[in-house]
C-alpha cells in the first residue's frame, strides 16, 4: 500500500500538521525527507530498513554526505538534503548563542557543546566564554587529543579568557567512547581549572561531557 492510501491520521505529513513534528518516529521523520522508497516499498518502510541496518539515527545521519549517498534508498539528492536538514538545526542552535546572546540557561551551553563534540574521533577540550551578565563572547576549541584523553593547560585558558575580556567560563570535553561518566581525571581537572580561574577572579560556571544522551553536568553534581 502507498502512503497516500493510509488513513489520513498515518500518513507523516499529515501527522506532522495536526500534532507536531514531535509525534512522528524516527523512520517517519526520515521518510519525509526520502520522499519515496524503494521499488515495491513505500518510504517510511525504506527508512525503517536505513535504520535497522545502518542505524540507530545518530549514527546515520553523522555519517559524511559522500558515505549517506551510497546507501540504499538514498543517493546524491537526499544525502544533500539530510546534511543541509542537520547543518540547520546546527545553525538554530548557534544562534541561539551567538555572541552578545545572554545565557539564562545553562543546560543550552550543554547542547551546544553537544552538537559540536559528540561523535568526534578524538577527544576535544572546548570553552564558552561569557561576560559578566553571561552574554555570550566566544567559542574556542582549545585542546585535542587522542581517543581516551586531552592535555588540559588551565594557564591557557586562563589566557584565552583574560583576551577575551571574560567574567566567566564553561568547559566541556567529549568522550570519544559514547560514555559520558566523568572520570576521576575530569574531576581532577576541572578542580585544576576553578583554582586557575579564580586566581584572577573569573569563575567557571561548568564543566560538561559530552558522550551517547544528553550531556552530563559536573556542576549538577557539585563538583564545580
Amino acid at each position: 500500500m502507498r502512503i497516500r492510501d493510509w488513513p489520513a491520521t498515518e500518513r507523516p505529513r499529515e501527522k506532522l500538521l495536526a500534532r507536531g513534528a514531535g509525534a512522528l518516529s524516527d523512520a517517519e521523520l526520515l521518510a519525509l525527507f526520502l520522499g519515496s522508497g524503494l521499488r515495491g516499498r513505500d518510504a517510511v518502510a525504506t527508512a525503517r530498513e536505513l535504520l535497522a541496518t545502518h542505524g540507530p539515527l545518530r549514527p546515520l545521519l553523522e555519517q559524511p554526505p559522500h558515505a549517506l549517498r551510497r546507501l540504499p534508498g538514498l543517493g546524491p539528492a537526499r544525502a544533500c538534503t539530510l546534511a543541509a536538514a542537520l547543518e540547520l538545526g546546527r545553525r538554530l542552535l548557534h544562534a541561539e548563542l551567538e555572541r552578545g546572546a545572554v545565557l539564562g540557561d545553562p543546560q543550552a551551553a550543554g547542547r551546544y557543546f553537544m552538537q559540536h563534540l559528540r561523535g568526534r574521533p578524538h577527544e576535544v577540550f572546548a570553552a564558552m566564554f561569557l561576560d559578566t551578565r553571561h552574554r555570550v563572547l566566544a567559542y574556542e576549541e582549545l585542546f585535542q587529543g587522542t581517543l581516551d584523553g586531552a592535555e588540559v593547560h588551565p594557564r591557557e585558558v586562563v589566557r584565552r579568557a583574560l583576551g577575551h575580556n571574560a567574567a566567566a567560563v564553561i568547559v566541556a570535553h567529549n568522550h570519544p567512547s559514547g560514555n559520558p561518566e566523568p572520570s576521576a581525571a575530569d574531576r581532577a581537572v576541572t578542580a585544576r581549572l576553578k583554582q586557575a580561574l579564580a586566581l584572577v577572579d573569573l569563575r567557571l560556571l561548568d564543566h560538561f561531557v559530552i558522550g551517547d544522551g544528553p550531556p552530563v553536568s559536573l556542576a549538577a553534581r557539585g563538583w564545580v
